[in-house]
């Protein structure tokens, strides 16, 4: 069975780290599978670039134009809407015709286009579309925030000028999308049970197979290390107790740092012996402009991209604390419980699937400042840290490895090849 994954970045982003390591699963279980990226970032033999790399620029380029004409030339939203008016044509690469299966993940932003999608599904090859988020269930949008009209057909978007019309451009993208999908088939795949629940009520992927499969972790590279050493090798207090936050830009809202920062005022105020021997981490791009406003010691690590040095930090860490506001299955949750370190999350999206409260991990209130400073003082201060990182690890091994996800996925893409061998 060969398997072409197919994402808009190699590196860049949790969806292309999520295909990578899927890419890794699949070939260390028996498959032979190849990825095909718009951007190529390391020399990975199984990893190859879709050519004409100006021609994505400007894919790119176009799709932001026409979406900024669309906002009425404002900026705001412009990067949370894709129409995929434009993109590559892959059924003509070499990767794409010894491939048996076609396997879609995150591919926006001047990759593939709908046109481009509808001459994959033509081709006649089975395709399997993993969610990262709600995008392929929805018009234009990547998180729903509340809003309910793909469960029926967007339009007046949230996210246009004046919230929109009836004839706006989610309505346009909406069709574009069921012409798209008419009379074709794919085999949707969610990271999350949460997800795969949003797009079942979606009235796009009305006839399709959505199922719901975790993303995968290597737990030779994310593992228990030695906290005293991580520390040392980071620059990091030996003695402190260390909360963490990671994001690919720690001033990014979604992410919920206003309420850590709101969790640690709280925990200051009520335990002021906290302020003495407690520091805040904070891994990301502007990890620095956040840093005035935390009560306790803060440490700004900016963005790593050497993975060595990411599983340091979390080995050096004693709490991971993800307030998102919207999440799907977050990898760094995942990245954390595979280095024995609980984590503390909002009750959203995944995140209860994969933080089992008060054994691994804390689930919190949605927007609670108040509950999140219980789960990083449960964290810190009431919980058996040798029992809750041995139930982080129990938790990876049984869910998340990739003999695990390897085995659900090759179960999937011989399901999906079944109607095309009973034709032949």
């Amino acid at each position: 069975m060969k398997v072409l994954i197919v994402n808009t970045s190699e590196r860049t982003g949790g969806a292309a780290v999520a295909a990578k390591r899927l890419l890794e699963a699949l070939n260390g279980n028996g498959v032979k599978a190849k990825m095909l990226v718009g951007t190529k970032e390391s020399d990975h033999i199984s990893v190859a670039q879709i050519p004409h790399q100006k021609r994505l620029h400007w894919n790119f380029l176009w799709e932001r134009l026409c979406i900024w004409v669309r906002l009425r030339f404002q900026r705001r939203h412009l990067f949370e809407v894709d129409m995929a008016n434009a993109g590559c044509d892959i059924t003509k690469l070499p990767e794409f015709r010894e491939a048996d299966i076609i396997h879609l993940h995150w591919i926006n932003q001047g990759t593939l286009s709908l046109n481009g999608i509808r001459r994959i599904l033509e081709s006649g090859k089975p395709v399997v579309w993993t969610m990262h988020d709600i995008w392929p269930a929805t018009a234009i949008c990547h998180l729903t925030l509340g809003c309910e009209r793909f469960k029926t057909a967007c339009q007046y978007c949230r996210l246009l000028p004046g919230g929109g019309s009836a004839n706006d451009l989610s309505s346009l993208i909406w069709r574009r999308k069921q012409h798209m999908l008419e009379g074709q088939h794919i085999s949707f795949v969610a990271c999350s049970q949460w997800l795969a629940g949003e797009a079942r009520q979606s009235a796009l992927l009305k006839g399709q197979t959505v199922s719901a499969i975790p993303n995968p972790i290597s737990t030779y590279i994310y593992r228990l290390g030695d906290k005293t050493v991580a520390r040392q090798r980071l620059s990091l207090p030996i003695d402190d107790r260390i909360i963490l936050f990671v994001s690919q830009r720690a001033t990014n809202p979604n992410k919920g740092m206003q309420y850590l920062t709101e969790a640690c005022q709280l925990l200051a105020k009520r335990y002021p012996d906290m302020v003495e021997h407690t520091a805040v981490a904070i891994l990301g791009g502007h990890a620095e402009d956040v840093v005035a406003q935390l009560p306790f010691r803060s440490y700004p690590l900016g963005y790593i991209s050497n993975e060595q040095r990411i599983v340091s930090v979390y080995q050096a860490a004693d709490v991971f604390v993800l307030p998102s506001l919207s999440e799907n299955l977050p990898n760094t949750i995942m990245e954390a419980m595979a280095c024995g370190l609980p984590s503390v999350g909002f009750r959203i999206g995944g995140i209860p699937e994969e933080i089992d409260h008060q054994q691994n991990g804390y689930v919190a209130d949605y927007c609670s400042g108040e509950d999140l400073a219980n789960g990083i003082r449960w964290a810190l201060s009431e919980a058996d840290p040798t029992a809750v990182s041995k139930a982080c690890l129990d938790k990876v091994t049984r869910c998340y490895s990739h003999q695990r996800v390897a085995r659900q996925y090759i179960q999937v893409y011989e399901n999906a090849m079944r109607p095309t061998t009973a034709k032949q």
